[in-house]
């Protein structure tokens, strides 16, 4: 139960452990400063836009790094078709 999802990405227990901590650290940190630019509008003005684009290029990065890893590893379909558009 603990090793099937971060198998499916390519990672062990640990390295998932890691780097879905450090992702939901950024998305917490992000999102306070969206709560805080929303009472006050001139600061962190930009914050969460660009953690949202940082994780979603190192997201992108370490699928493709996966997939090149285990190469009969296939992801959803859906992300796939994201993946197809993008490139």
């Amino acid at each position: 139960m603990f090793t099937e999802h971060p198998a499916s990405v390519g990672e062990t227990y640990g390295q998932h452990l890691v780097h879905a901590s450090y992702f939901g650290g950024r998305m917490v940190l992000a999102g306070l400063a969206c709560m805080l630019h929303a009472l006050l509008p001139f600061i962190f003005v930009r914050t969460g836009s660009e953690a949202i684009e940082q994780l979603n290029a190192r997201m992108l990065a370490r699928r493709r790094q996966g997939a090149a890893a285990t190469p009969s590893a296939s992801p959803e379909p859906a992300v796939a078709s994201r993946l197809a558009a993008q490139r």
